[in-house]
């Protein structure tokens, strides 16, 4: 996986790509809770 991958000295560590990184995370967290959320529902009725 990509996480365990020693920090490259010569990659710039410029803010925007922090940025890039946390929105993209909470992108896919809000996806999965979306999905949870409907499949609660459908189990539910």
């Amino acid at each position: 996986m990509y996480f365990f991958r020693k920090k490259d000295p010569n990659r710039p560590n410029n803010i925007n790509l922090r940025i890039m990184h946390f929105i993209n995370a909470l992108a896919i967290l809000i996806f999965l809770a979306g999905i949870i959320y409907k499949l609660i529902q459908w189990l539910a009725k």
